[in-house]
């Protein structure tokens, strides 16, 4: 198929010119999809700060953890200020599912909503 690229006086391209009959292809491609059904949840606007997703990234840690470092606090920090172990701190961030009460003591420090510690 033979493309045609037009650019702005920068040299941006603009518009794509494609033959008719792939025009024709394209229209008529929406026929090809079809809808998904999908259920809100409550869950569905909550977002985790870039920063956070950068130190998962680049430390290869769990959700939990990343809050912990992005807060530059240790897991022994975390458990003496929760009333808890720092194994048990660990098993946390290993699991990255807390119930739900603990979810809600670790937002409170980490200054999140629950939701967000929920990979």
């Amino acid at each position: 198929m033979a493309v045609q690229i037009i650019r702005n006086d920068k040299g941006e391209p603009q518009y794509a010119v494609v033959p008719y009959s792939e025009y024709e292809k394209l229209i008529n491609a929406k026929n090809d999809w079809e809808d998904v059904p999908y259920t809100a949840s409550k869950s569905d606007d909550v977002t985790v700060p870039n920063a956070i997703v950068k130190i998962m990234i680049d430390q290869e840690v769990s959700l939990l953890a990343a809050w912990r470092v992005y807060r530059d606090l240790s897991q022994y920090d975390v458990a003496e200020k929760l009333g808890t172990t720092q194994s048990t701190v660990s098993q946390w961030e290993a699991s990255g599912r807390p119930q739900k009460r603990t979810r809600e003591k670790l937002a409170a420090l980490y200054d999140c909503s629950p939701e967000q510690l929920i990979p």
